[in-house]
This record gives C-alpha cells, structure tokens and sequence, in this order.
C-alpha cells in the first residue's frame, strides 16, 4: 500500500502539540503583555491579533519600534542571555498568544530541526527588515516611509497572501513608527486618500498602487511632498 504523506509542518500546529512549558493567554485591546525592565524568561507567539512593542526613554519619551501580527515571534530576547526586557509590548486589538518558557523554546529549538530552521528564518527576516528600516529612516522622506510602513503592515510583499484591510490604528502610533509629526502623518494618509492608495473611512484598507510612492518619484507624487526631509 502507498504510505501515507506527511501534513506539511506549520508552527502553529506544532507549537500546539509542545509538551510543557506553554500557556495560551487571551488579551483585551491596549492589554501589556509585558513591561520594559520586566524579566525576560520566554517567547512569545500570536496566533490571533495585533501587539506593538514600545520602548520609553529616561525622559519618558516613548518610540514605537516594531508592529506583529499573527504568526509572528516576540520577547525572543531572552534566548540572547538578555535578562531585562528592553520594551513594552502591548496589544493593538482582542489578540490571543502563546507564552513558551525560555526552557522549554530552547528545548524544542535543540530537539526539532524544522522548527529550529522556520524560526531562524524568522529570526533572519526580522533582522533583514531592521536593516531596511534603518536605511529607511537615513535616505528615504517621511512620506516613503510611512507608505511603506503601511505597505508592511498589509503584508505587501511577504510570502503571505496580502491583507490590505489593516486594523484600526491610530496617527499618533503610525507617526511614532516612521519618526514624524500627527499632522504630517494626516497630511499624508489625505494625500494617499485621495490619490486612491487607500481607504481611510474607520478602517484602513491598502491598495498595492500604494508602492507607486515606494517605488516611484512621479511629479503627481511628489506634488505636496514634503522635500525638506
């Protein structure tokens, strides 16, 4: 008889079935997941939702750093002998995610080679896009910025199917990201509007012509532009 071919491996049917160390946790919107200086002893996965990490300054300035969304790892720091958590992280929507102890990640990290290679893939990526973000913020202009920040967010060039229907988030929170003004950001997010780009009517929904402002410098772009940055 013809054996019977494995289910393609997927993390989140995998991390279902770990033994031990693991807990499912369901957030409220605006929920702290865990808190800058807090001990940093596991790694997180969302299955459901949306959480921003957030780091604040002596001053108490506060920067958004990074945006997850299903599927995603975070607090992997403690995997680097990190011992405090260097940011906040906290919910965005109604999120759903899974707490695996330090001991038990690094456990199925050393006992399961294809999860061991998907997470570093991970890892890689989210290094990859650090470095892109850097490169971002020197050369590009706020509005390129955010346009690919919203770009990212609806999965515009990932593996993943895109979703451009992103959830409600708010300017102050996207200006935080691409290190720029409210206003400049609503100037913007108008602009895109009105160029057909997006919908900005509660929801946010992204149009992949979004990547003209990315990819291209056309006089209808850069009309309004803002070429002192």
């Amino acid at each position: 008889m013809k054996a019977k071919s494995k289910p393609p491996f997927t993390v989140a049917t995998f991390l279902a079935t770990v033994d031990g160390g693991r807990t499912v946790s369901t957030y409220q919107k605006n929920k702290r997941v865990f808190l800058q200086g807090d001990p940093a002893d596991s790694v997180f996965y969302i299955q459901e939702g949306q959480v921003k990490v957030c780091v604040v300054s002596e001053h108490g300035k506060e920067a958004v750093v990074a945006i997850h969304a299903k599927g995603d790892f975070f607090g992997e720091g403690c995997l680097t002998a990190q011992p405090r958590r260097l940011a906040t992280a906290e919910t965005m929507t109604e999120s759903r995610i899974m707490r695996l102890d330090k001991a038990a990640i690094v456990r199925v990290l050393h006992d399961e080679p294809k999860f061991s290679e998907v997470f570093m893939s991970y890892l890689l990526a989210r290094n990859a896009r650090v470095e892109e973000d850097l490169v971002d913020q020197l050369f590009n202009s706020s509005e390129k910025r955010l346009a690919r920040l919203l770009l990212l967010m609806a999965n515009f060039g990932k593996e993943a199917k895109p979703e451009p229907v992103i959830a409600k988030i708010s300017q102050e929170t996207l200006a935080e990201m691409v290190g720029t003004t409210r206003s400049r950001v609503s100037g913007f997010m108008n602009k895109f509007r009105k160029l057909g780009f997006i919908d900005y009517n509660g929801h946010l929904e992204v149009h992949n012509s979004l990547l003209n402002v990315v990819l291209h410098d056309t006089p209808e772009i850069r009309r309004g532009a803002d070429s002192g940055e």
